[in-house]
């Protein structure tokens, strides 16, 4: 009787075990769908002031996402990020730039330097972020998902500065340029209009 009443208990509590796993191992899975489904959206970094900006500020909107740098060779195209983005703006576009230095040490500055190297040398008004890391080990968490949760001609890991990934008004990523396109060339130029026809 005695065993007969252990054994009824174990497989109670083994089954309730196995429950919680089962109900935990759903809740992580419906959440990584979630964080997959929301896209951009659901990253919060902080503004080059230091505010929280969450990219959910920018739904709706055709966003052209780019890791820069104020000592590259590509540096210079921070003036055409600027036209396409005094271009386009009042149609709902919006470019969102992410200084980072893990390509030749390229971007040394504080954030308040960059903020000014950006203002006064190439006069930025597009949102500029604080400096993040783009790879390796302290990879901030949107970079995470632009290089490994895209689709395959997106996913990758970033190779230099100014990598661009262009996101449509769902929040999607459709495209990606390498650092050589320049943001006024006719590819970005064509995939940005296309993404903001009604």
């Amino acid at each position: 009787m005695k065993s007969s009443y252990l054994q009824s208990s174990y497989i109670q509590s083994t089954f309730a075990v196995r429950a919680c796993f089962m109900a935990g191992a759903l809740l992580i899975m419906v959440g990584s769908l979630f964080a997959v489904a929301a896209g951009i959206y659901s990253f919060t970094l902080n503004s080059i002031d230091g505010q929280p900006a969450p990219l959910a500020a920018y739904k709706g909107k055709v966003i052209l996402v780019v890791n820069v740098a104020s000592q590259c060779g590509y540096t210079p195209q921070y003036s055409a990020l600027e036209s396409i983005f005094e271009k386009y703006k009042d149609q709902g576009f919006v470019i969102l730039g992410f200084p980072a230095n893990n390509f030749g040490a390229q971007e040394p500055g504080t954030n308040e330097e960059i903020k000014t190297f950006c203002t006064r040398k190439y006069s930025v008004t597009f949102p500029v972020y604080a400096k993040i890391s783009v790879k390796g080990s302290d990879q901030a968490s949107l970079y995470t998902y632009l290089t490994q949760d895209t689709g395959p001609g997106i996913r990758g890991d970033i190779k230099w500065n100014f990598t661009k990934f262009l996101v449509d008004r769902n929040g999607n990523v459709v495209q990606r340029f390498e650092p050589a396109v320049t943001p006024d060339s006719k590819e970005v130029i064509s995939a940005l209009e296309k993404q903001l026809k009604p």
